[in-house]
């Protein structure tokens, strides 16, 4: 009983990080190249490495019976890859990415809401 709950656990984990990846990769994706060195970050291609193999290595790692897998300490590589670009790069890209997020001046410009 134990023993199966702790498969789901580290299952729902493994699917957590991989998509937490698979957002960092899509959100990377969605970026103008131009955006990363205007920012004071590293180009979008080292990102995209980074980030890419983190979302390679977290699909790799999920147990799937029958099918060979990673180790799963990989995963918490992959989940610190995804993580950094999340909350280090992509708030410094987001000003320069040419009207994707709020900006400086929030979503409508200067007059504010509606």
């Amino acid at each position: 009983m134990i023993a199966s709950l702790q498969v789901v656990i580290f299952f729902v984990f493994y699917i957590a990080i991989f998509g937490l990846s698979l957002w960092a990769l899509i959100d990377l994706l969605r970026r103008p190249a131009t955006a990363f060195p205007q920012a004071g970050k590293r180009t979008k291609g080292f990102w995209g490495a980074i980030v890419g193999v983190a979302t390679a290595v977290s699909f790799s790692v999920i147990p799937i019976p029958g099918v060979p897998h990673l180790p799963s300490f990989l995963a918490l590589l992959a989940a610190v890859g995804a993580i950094v670009y999340l909350v280090d790069v992509k708030p410094a890209v987001t000003p320069y990415s040419g009207g994707r997020g709020r900006g400086p001046r929030g979503p409508s410009g200067p007059s504010g809401g509606w």
